[in-house]
């Protein structure tokens, strides 16, 4: 268990789930866990979450507070809450921001340190199996990249990369869920389409997705080594796979991560 105390300037979704993961975890001690959020319905859902979590009255109390301080606001309101947060932010404080787009330079402005670390999370994080990035700001110790490191851990994977590398983690693994929500979806209709009761043909997609990616992760072997195991000569597989193989589904992959990584480095020159 850990003696530092973790403070959350807003306590939506992805606070709830990294501070709970963490309490959970033993990484941190609930009541040195310190949260803000002006919305009554948050803070509610915040303090379900995490037992014993103190509730502080502003976000200024958060940072006064808290020796690692998350900001998990909505991007719009970064130059509102970084002017109240602003005078309490000493270098004794490491801040580790989860906004979309919010890069470091803009961060380290707004912020008055350069003792920032940039995240991108992703939506999985709420059932513990979160795949994230992060960019540590000029400031920032071995420690505080470990630190961060050992924290994002509670609700899954990250990697410590460079700046200019989150867009595409952003294109992957943060929008990657939705691509992923719709394989499954088509799948089932797939499953529905050759008469499948609809629950039956979601469960078994949903199941083999997981399975599938359960099967990579644990094996460490490349996926096409797996696929080619599941595809015998002149079987069922095979034929499938010629099927998306003729409607370019890598391709269409490749280029929506594309796509996607190329929509977050324009949100990010606004």
């Amino acid at each position: 268990m850990s003696d530092f105390r973790i403070g959350f300037v807003g306590a939506g979704q992805m606070a709830r789930a990294l501070a709970s993961s963490l309490a959970s975890a033993g990484l941190v001690k609930a009541d040195a866990i310190t949260a803000f959020d002006p919305v009554d319905a948050a803070w509610l859902e915040f303090a379900r979450a995490v037992p014993g979590a103190q509730r502080a009255p502003s976000n200024v109390e958060v940072a006064l507070a808290a020796d690692v301080v998350v900001l998990a606001i909505k991007p719009q309101n970064l130059t509102r809450v970084a002017h109240d947060l602003k005078p309490a932010l000493t270098t004794q404080k490491l801040v580790i921001s989860i906004l979309a787009g919010a890069s470091l330079e803009q961060l380290t402005d707004e912020l008055g340190t350069e003792r920032v670390v940039r995240v991108m999370p992703n939506t999985p994080c709420l059932v513990g199996r979160g795949a994230a990035g992060y960019a540590c700001g000029p400031s920032c110790s071995v420690d505080d990249e470990k630190l961060v490191g050992r924290l994002l851990s509670a609700v899954g994977i990250s990697f410590a990369l460079p700046e200019k590398l989150l867009d595409a983690v952003t294109g992957l693994s943060g929008s990657g869920p939705a691509f992923v929500y719709l394989m499954i979806e088509a799948l089932s209709d797939g499953g529905v389409r050759m008469g499948l009761p609809r629950d039956v043909a979601t469960a078994l997609a949903t199941q083999t997705v997981l399975g599938a990616a359960e099967m990579v992760q644990t094996t460490g072997e490349h996926p096409g080594v797996l696929k080619d195991r599941v595809a015998s000569p002149g079987g069922t597989t095979i034929a499938g796979l010629h099927i998306l193989e003729s409607n370019a589904l890598r391709g269409t992959l490749i280029s929506a991560v594309e796509a996607a990584t190329k929509r977050s480095q324009e949100l990010g020159q606004r």
